[in-house]
């Protein structure tokens, strides 16, 4: 996925993005279809890298073609409709994936997701108009990473939804070791948490259309203070079923002020730019399921990766803030100067005798 999203979306740079769209979703059945008939371990595999290099670029191209279908100040919400599909996956294809395999062996998953993926492809087919291509000029479009608040956009969402996956990703052993839970009862809380995707999703969009850093500040700071609290209500069933519900609220309302961010800053090359960014977010979930597992592996307990967590938050935080700051610096030195424009035009020069 962090490949897959910048380079496919450069090599793809002049297709409409409608037709870049159909493509990676092309691309995504391939690989489904390839794990479907393996035979060998190897085989799967590669049909699993297949389907990933899609992923990325399509939520990347995806997020812009969503943000142009409707009026400017509803951009963030249309990409968080986007990524509520996302939600819903977690919430009824992951379980219902799994029963499916569980019945019909794992084929039967592949199978169905490849299904799934010719039903996608066919409402791009009719659904989504037509659109501009994405990019005439390569090196215009890669010019845009000499900005600063590019990269400051990039490092937010790599360590913001790193903070996500330390805890996301060893949940299951925090809920039954820590808090007692059943290994049966792990389906549940992952619904629970996906409800919370869902809605803070939404709102995280919604959030975003009024103003972008401010709700991101606002947001990573409240994932902070969660998964802080999370190290003590991990201990109580009642309070850690309901905190897995404000984490995943959370969690994934960090993804469209993220996302807008990352659009926002590379104005002349937005596709990429959400490219890249769709790339921070795998980065940060491979990163943080590391330290997450770091943690436990030497002896910190299952409750040390929401420590973890909530330090990658704050840190993402960090980084919002010195990229609010340079922004306000930018801003005020460019008012400075027109200011001193406007002297310059006022001043009476005198005739020469």
């Amino acid at each position: 996925m962090v490949v897959g999203a910048p380079l496919l979306t450069v090599l793809g740079g002049r297709l409409p993005r409608k037709k870049m769209l159909m493509a990676l979703m092309v691309l995504f059945i391939a690989g489904n279809l390839v794990s479907a008939l393996a035979n060998t371990y190897e085989v799967l595999m590669s049909g699993r890298v297949i389907a990933a290099l899609a992923h990325g670029a399509f939520f990347g191209v995806g997020s812009v073609v969503a943000a142009d279908l409707v009026a400017p100040q509803r951009k963030a919400s249309a990409i968080a409709l986007m990524f509520t599909g996302l939600t819903v996956a977690n919430v009824l294809g992951v379980p219902m994936g799994t029963a499916l395999g569980q019945a019909l062996g794992w084929q039967s998953t592949f199978w169905a997701v490849t299904g799934l993926g010719v039903i996608g492809l066919l409402g791009i087919l009719l659904l989504v108009p037509q659109q501009q291509a994405q990019s005439n000029d390569l090196r215009s479009e890669l010019a845009v990473f000499r900005n600063p608040q590019v990269w400051l956009a990039l490092l937010m969402t790599a360590l913001g939804f790193a903070g996500v996956f330390a805890s996301f990703t060893c949940i299951a052993p925090m809920m039954t070791q820590v808090a007692g839970f059943s290994t049966g009862a792990v389906t549940w809380l992952l619904v629970l948490f996906g409800v919370g995707l869902f809605a803070g999703n939404l709102l995280g969009g919604k959030a975003a259309d009024r103003s972008v850093m401010k709700s991101t500040v606002i947001i990573l700071s409240s994932l902070a203070v969660v998964l802080t609290a999370f190290v003590f209500t991990a201990h109580s069933m009642p309070l850690a079923a309901i905190t897995i519900v404000l984490f995943g609220a959370a969690g994934f309302a960090t993804v469209p002020p993220l996302q807008m961010r990352g659009m926002q800053t590379a104005a002349g090359a937005p596709a990429l730019a959400s490219a890249a960014n769709i790339a921070a977010f795998n980065l940060g979930n491979a990163g943080g399921a590391w330290l997450g597992g770091l943690a436990i592996e030497h002896g910190l307990g299952y409750t040390a990766p929401n420590w973890i967590g909530a330090l990658l938050a704050v840190a993402g935080l960090v980084v919002a803030v010195i990229s609010i700051s340079l922004e306000e610096r930018v801003s005020s030195g460019t008012a400075g100067k027109a200011s001193e424009a406007r002297q310059n035009d006022r001043k009476i020069v005198p005739l020469a005798n």
